[in-house]
């Protein structure tokens, strides 16, 4: 019974093994919270980037409605030219119409 722990010693040994695994359990804890704060950031940029994308899809569509305006816009005065330009010719052409047929009359 050398070998043979006493009480006291038995005692002492378990006191510092609880007290090891109530260190290691604090360290895990610790570990733990650290992990959870992480995720919780995590959590929280990945809510961010979803309302980021869908506001950049709504920008996107606005985009879309303002470039059809603006080619609405843009071909307004094009329009608007061409409709000048084909009076004035039609004007110029009732004139000499009108020219040709008063000065076949009067040669009549």
């Amino acid at each position: 019974m050398d070998n043979a722990m006493n009480t006291q010693e038995h005692d002492k040994f378990h006191k510092e093994f609880a007290d090891r695994i109530d260190a290691e359990n604090a360290r895990q804890n610790r570990r733990l919270d650290l992990l959870e704060k992480s995720v919780n950031h995590i959590n929280d940029l990945t809510i961010s980037v979803e309302k980021m994308a869908i506001n950049m899809g709504n920008m996107l569509d606005e985009l879309k409605k303002q470039g059809e305006r603006l080619e609405e816009l843009e071909k307004e005065p094009v329009e608007t030219y061409n409709q000048v330009k084909q009076a004035i010719i039609t004007t110029i052409a009732g004139v000499i119409v009108g020219g040709i047929a008063a000065a076949l009359l009067t040669l009549l």
